[in-house]
């Protein structure tokens, strides 16, 4: 299959450096471009995989509310409580107020 592409002017300089190098722009350009479609493939593949496990907690009923997922995330990552406090403020008001 025969594919044309056009290239930024940084990327055919690159082509022409690896050619004088003695690369095979073909073979290189190939090599990467699998690389890239297995990487957007896997990462599209862990994008769905959180989503269907997104549904299946909220399904089981094993999910918790903002201030709770907020806390456990502070607490992860050693975060300050600042603005997450005042998200979890406005999320609870809302919540008091529904």
């Amino acid at each position: 299959m025969s594919i044309i592409i056009s290239l930024s002017p940084q990327v055919e300089a690159q082509c022409e450096k690896a050619a004088q190098e003695g690369q095979d722009v073909s073979l290189v350009a190939t090599e990467l471009l699998t690389r890239i479609l297995e990487w957007e493939l896997q990462d599209s593949e862990e994008v769905f995989t959180g989503i269907q496990r997104s549904l299946d907690d909220f399904e089981g009923r094993r999910s918790c509310s903002f201030q709770e997922f907020a806390e456990e995330q502070r607490h992860k990552y050693n975060l300050r409580n600042t603005f997450g406090e005042n998200i979890g403020n406005v999320a609870q008001s809302r919540e008091d107020n529904s």
